[in-house]
C-alpha cells in the first residue's frame, strides 16, 4: 500500500502482540508506527522504481561484470562523482584509455567488451582487472570494482588486485540447505587459525579437518568470521575491503562453496558474520572514495567516519548504498548458499553516537528520540523483512549490546526482525568474576541474575566466551583460570593440581550453566571448548608477524595423555544431552535455589532438573531441592564424572523419588547428595523418569 503521508495513519498489523509482551512500549508507540511507515515507504518505492526487493537486490547480476548469452562482457559501474571511467587489464596490455565506460543516468557507467575473434570473452578467467576513475579535478585514481567477486594479494605487494572470476566447471553445490534448528548450537570459527600451523589455514582444511569434529561435539551451526574481504589480517575480518569477495587467502570461492556444501550434508547451518556497520578506510583496494570524493557509499566527514574504528559509515539513505547493502545479503545467500548472518556492529548502526561513551542503563527513553538513527534501523528492517520473506528459514543474529526493544521481534510487530540477539553481558561477568572475586566471594544471585536478565519473547544467544574475549590483552576462560600451569600440569599421567583442578571444573560448570540458563542459543568460539590456552593474536608489526597466536592448537585436543580432551568430552556431551532434552528450545528456566551460602544453584527447565554447587570447600548431604513433575529421577550429566576429569564420587545408578513436598515454589521436592568435595566444585543435571525412562 502507498504511504499516506500522514505519520498518524500507518498501522502495524501485529503491534498488539508486542504491547502484550511489553505494555511500556505503548507510550513509544509514535516511534513504532514511524519507523514501521519508513519501511512501508521504502518497499512502496522499490516496487515503483524497480519493480520490487526481488529484481533490485539481485543487482549483483548486472553490476560488476557479467558475460552474455553470446560471451561478450558487460561492465557497470556507479560512481556519481567521476568525471571518466576507463577500464584496463591483461587483457588490453594495461592500456589507461583505450576502454572508456559509457555515462548514464543517476551516476552509473556502463562498458560492453564484444567476444574475441574465436567467440571467447574478451576477458580471460583469472585474470587481472581495474577500473580507471579520472575525477573532476583532473586526478587519475585506480580502483576496484566493488562487485568485485575475487580480489587477490601478491606476496611482495600490500595492495588487492580484481581478478575477472568466470571458471569453466564452477563448483555445483548439491545438498540441501538443512530445516532450521530449534536449538540453536553454534560454533564461532575463523578459517584462518583452525590449524595448529603457524600460516593462515585454508578453507580445504576447514572442511576436511575441522567440520568433523563440529559435528562430532554436536554443534548444529557454524558461524564463519573473517570471509568477507579484508585487506588486513589482524583486523580479524572487520575491516572489510570488498564485500563480494571471500577472502582468497584462504583459498578459491569454489574451495568455500564446497566447505558450506558439506557442512549442509553433516545438517549443520552456516551463518556468515556479515560487516554492514561500516567499512575500510582502503580507497585503492577498498569502497574508499570510490568515485574520488569523500562521499559516494558513505556520509562526508565527520558522520561518515567513526571515531574509534578508523573506518567509514555507510550513507543508509541512499538508494544505491541500499543496492548495494542488500544485493550483497541476496549475493551470499544465493551464490554461496549461506544459511542467515550474524550482523556485527548493530550498536554502532542503531545510534548516532554509535555506542561511544554511552553506558546503556535499560531505561526505555535511551531507545526512542533523536539519539536514533533512524535510517540505519530502517535498512536492519527491510532487511531482515526481504531475507525472511525471500528465505523463510533464513536465520538472523545481531551483536547489539544495547538491549533495544523489539530488536527481535517480527517486522509486522514494529520490531526490528532479527531471530536472535547477543547476549553481550554474559562473558563480561564470567571475566570480572574470575579477575575481580575470591570464590567465596561470588554472589550467586548476581550471576542468576546476568544469566536471566533478558527481554521476554526476545531470543538471546547465551556464551561464556566468543572471539571478543581472547584477542591480545584478554585471555581464554581456561586461561584465566590456570595461566602458566596448562603449560606444566595439563598432562593426565600426574595428579591434577589445585589450580587445574578448580580451572577444570569452573571451566565445565561455567559454560553449562551459560547454556542452560543464559538463553535459547548457545556459542562457543573454536578452541574453547577444549579449555585452549592463552590468547588470540594477529601477525602484525608489533608481534614480528608472527603466527604463534594466531591458530587453534587441535593437537593439544588430540593428545590422549592431555587434559584437554576431557574438556572437549563435556562440552560434546552438553551439546548432545541438549539435542536430546532441548532446554534452548523450551521456555526460561524456573530457579527454584539461589543460596548465597551453600554456593548452589538448581532449576529446571524443559523436565531436566540442574543442581550446581560453586561452593569451594563444601559438599551437601540429603540436600532438598525442587522439583516440579514428580517420580523418578536419574542422572543423566555429571561434571565429576572420570570422562570429564571430574572425581567420580556420584553413583550413577541412584535412583531418586521426589516426595509431594512443596518446596521453593515447586509442587515436589526429593533429597540428593552433591559430592563430598575438598576444593571442588559440582554440577548435577538430573532428568524426570516421566519424560524419558532412557
Amino acid at each position: 500500500p502507498a504511504p499516506s503521508g500522514n505519520e498518524g495513519n500507518v498501522t502495524i498489523p501485529e503491534f498488539s502482540c508486542l504491547l502484550q509482551m511489553d505494555p511500556q512500549l505503548k507510550v513509544y508507540e509514535k516511534d513504532f508506527r514511524r519507523r514501521y511507515e519508513l519501511l512501508q515507504k521504502k518497499l512502496f518505492q522499490l516496487e515503483e522504481a524497480e519493480g520490487g526487493f526481488d529484481q533490485f537486490t539481485r543487482s549483483y547480476k548486472t553490476f560488476g561484470v557479467h558475460r552474455q548469452p553470446d560471451n561478450s562482457l558487460v561492465f557497470k559501474e556507479w560512481a556519481p562523482a567521476a568525471e571518466a571511467l576507463f577500464l584496463t587489464g591483461d587483457f588490453n596490455g594495461w592500456d589507461k584509455f583505450s576502454h572508456r565506460y559509457t555515462k548514464k543516468e543517476f551516476g552509473k557507467w556502463e562498458l560492453i567488451l564484444p567476444p574475441k575473434h574465436d567467440k571467447s570473452p574478451a576477458v580471460d578467467h583469472n585474470t587481472k582487472l581495474k577500473v580507471v576513475v579520472h575525477t573532476k579535478e583532473g586526478e587519475r585514481l585506480y580502483r576496484i570494482s566493488p562487485w568485485a567477486k575475487y580480489v587477490t594479494r601478491e606476496e611482495k605487494s600490500v595492495i588487492y588486485d580484481w581478478v575477472h572470476w568466470d571458471p569453466p566447471h564452477p563448483y555445483i553445490q548439491i545438498h540441501p540447505r538443512p530445516k532450521k534448528p530449534t536449538s540453536l548450537r553454534t560454533y564461532e570459527a575463523h578459517v584462518g587459525i583452525a590449524s595448529p600451523e603457524a600460516k593462515v589455514a585454508s578453507y580445504t582444511n576447514f572442511k576436511t579437518n575441522v567440520l568433523p569434529r563440529i559435528k562430532d561435539l554436536g554443534y548444529n551451526c557454524i558461524q564463519l568470521m573473517a570471509i568477507m574481504e579484508h585487506a588486513y589480517y589482524a583486523s580479524f575480518g572487520y575491516q572489510i575491503t570488498s564485500f563480494f569477495a571471500a577472502s582468497s587467502r584462504y583459498g578459491t570461492p569454489d574451495e568455500l562453496k564446497q566447505l558450506i556444501d558439506v557442512a549442509h550434508s553433516m545438517g549443520i547451518v552456516v551463518l556468515l558474520d556479515v560487516v554492514h556497520s561500516h567499512a575500510s578506510m582502503n580507497t585503492e583496494d577498498g569502497l574508499n572514495q570510490f568515485d574520488g570524493s569523500d562521499s559516494c557509499f558513505f556520509h562526508s566527514p565527520p558522520r561518515g567516519e567513526h571515531s574509534l574504528w578508523g573506518s567509514r559509515l555507510f550513507n543508509y539513505s541512499s538508494w544505491e548504498v541500499m543496492r548495494f547493502l542488500l544485493s550483497n545479503l541476496r549475493w551470499w545467500m544465493e551464490e554461496y548458499r549461506l544459511d542467515g548472518f550474524r550482523f556485527d556492529g548493530v550498536t554502532s548502526m542503531l545510534y548516532h553516537h554509535h555506542g561511544i561513551g554511552s553506558g546503556f542503563s535499560g531505561d526505555y527513553s535511551e531507545y526512542f528520540g533523536l539519539q536514533v538513527d533512524e535510517d540505519s534501523l530502517v535498512y536492519l528492517m527491510l532487511a531482515n523483512h526481504i531475507l525472511h520473506t525471500l528465505y523463510p528459514d533464513c536465520i538472523t543474529v545481531a551483536e547489539d549490546v544495547s538491549g533495544m526493544p523489539a530488536l527481535c521481534r517480527g517486522v509486522e510487530e514494529g520490531g526490528l526482525g532479527f531471530d536472535y540477539r547477543l547476549a553481550m553481558a554474559i562473558p563480561d561477568k564470567w571475566i570480572q568474576i574470575l579477575k575481580e572475586l575470591k570464590d567465596e566471594d561470588w554472589s550467586i544471585g548476581d550471576i542468576v541474575y546476568t544469566l536471566t536478565n533478558r527481554r521476554y519473547g526476545e531470543k538471546c544467544i547465551a556464551y561464556a566466551e566468543s572471539h571478543d574475549q581472547a584477542l591480545v590483552g584478554d585471555k581464554t576462560l581456561a586461561f584465566w583460570l590456570m595461566d602458566k600451569e596448562m603449560y606444566t600440569n595439563m598432562s593426565t599421567m600426574t595428579p591434577m593440581t589445585a589450580v587445574v583442578d578448580r580451572g577444570m571444573q569452573l571451566h565445565k560448570m561455567i559454560r553449562l550453566l551459560t547454556h542452560s540458563l543464559g538463553g535459547e542459543g548457545y556459542l562457543n568460539f573454536i578452541g574453547n571448548e577444549f579449555g585452549h590456552p592463552e590468547w588470540l593474536d594477529f601477525p602484525r608489526e608489533g608481534n614480528n608477524q608472527s603466527y604463534h597466536y594466531a591458530r587453534r592448537q587441535f593437537n593439544l585436543v588430540d593428545t590422549d595423555n592431555l587434559r584437554y580432551c576431557q574438556l572437549y568430552a563435556f562440552d560434546r556431551d552438553m551439546n548432545r544431552t541438549e539435542d536430546k532434552y532441548g532446554w534452548l528450545a523450551a521456555p526460561p528456566a524456573f530457579v527454584s535455589a539461589k543460596h548465597e551460602e551453600d554456593k548452589v544453584i538448581v532449576f529446571d527447565r524443559a523436565h531436566v532438573l540442574f543442581i550446581f554447587n560453586f561452593h569451594p570447600s563444601k559438599s551437601f548431604q540429603d540436600y532438598r531441592v525442587a522439583v516440579e513433575v514428580p517420580g523418578k529421577y536419574k542422572i543423566k550429566l555429571d561434571s565429576d564424572e572420570a570422562l570429564y576429569g571430574g572425581h567420580g564420587r556420584l553413583d550413577h545408578n541412584t535412583e531418586f523419588f521426589s516426595e509431594a513436598q512443596p518446596f521453593n515454589g515447586r509442587s515436589n521436592s526429593m533429597q540428593v547428595n552433591i559430592s563430598t568435595i575438598t576444593l571442588l566444585v559440582r554440577f548435577l543435571c538430573l532428568t524426570s523418569r516421566n519424560i524419558s525412562e532412557n
